[in-house]
């Protein structure tokens, strides 16, 4: 089946939408709810239970969550809540998803998975660098097309902190940086993930992707070519109902 109900969880909120994985579309104006406070695995699955009932979905799901997953089960929930940890999101959702092919993803995963089939990196080979600027930094790695899942790249050390507290938009707002001050800030961490990895392209999503006319422009010290994302801040919901797609063509 060709159209799958994509669910992307953050920090601040969870979007949802059908789409269609031929094409990177989706098929109906995405929904999005702010994510819980606190955002405990009963408070966020009484919202995915809400969303997929909205839809009336009764077909595939593909969900992301911002941290490592492995095998669909939770490992890593900075910017949530660590009751997440251990967690199977499928068998939290199961008589929901009983009968239905559900795949769970790490968010910046998902959306790297869509820019490089729909957007941005479509055709790149080499080395290309995802990079979620949103609550938190997510990351997604490629290597001639092949995703190096969960490298949670937002957690290195940048000027003696997490990076994602110096150059992720939370820290942008809350700390009421200016444009260019932040800019420098995105300028070193891009520069530190370079001097890491040597990609040939850095592609720039979130929502935040969006206004990257306020800040690509000033980044100075780069090597790699860096681009905003094309599917902007819906990548993620494409991406994670990509990766349903995909498992379900993996299992036959």
């Amino acid at each position: 089946m060709n159209h799958v109900l994509g669910i992307d969880i953050g920090g601040t909120g969870i979007k949802a939408a059908p789409v269609d994985v031929t094409t990177g579309r989706l098929l109906a104006e995405r929904a999005k709810v702010a994510t819980p406070r606190p955002a405990t695995p009963a408070a966020v699955e009484a919202v995915l239970r809400q969303l997929i009932s909205d839809f009336a979905w009764s077909g595939p799901l593909g969900i992301t969550f911002p941290g490592v997953v492995i095998d669909g089960t939770i490992r890593t929930a900075a910017n949530l809540h660590p009751d997440w940890i251990g967690v199977s999101v499928a068998d939290l959702l199961n008589d929901v998803t009983a009968g239905k092919q559900v795949a769970v993803i790490n968010d910046a995963d998902a959306a790297g998975l869509a820019e490089m089939r729909f957007g941005a990196g479509t055709g790149e080979r080499g080395v290309v660098l995802m990079l979620t600027l949103g609550t938190g930094i997510g990351s997604a790695l490629f290597y001639d097309g092949i995703l190096v899942p969960n490298t949670e790249f937002g957690h290195i050390e940048l000027d003696g902190e997490d990076a994602e507290r110096r150059a992720s938009e939370r820290a942008r707002e809350e700390q009421d940086l200016s444009w260019g001050k932040w800019a420098g800030r995105v300028d070193a961490y891009l520069d530190k993930m370079e001097q890491l990895l040597s990609p040939q392209l850095i592609i720039i999503g979130g929502g935040i992707s969006r206004k990257s006319d306020k800040f690509l422009p000033r980044l100075t010290t780069l090597r790699a070519r860096v681009l905003p994302a094309a599917l902007h801040n819906d990548a993620g919901i494409v991406g994670g109902a990509m990766a349903a797609h995909d498992q379900t063509a993996a299992l036959g």
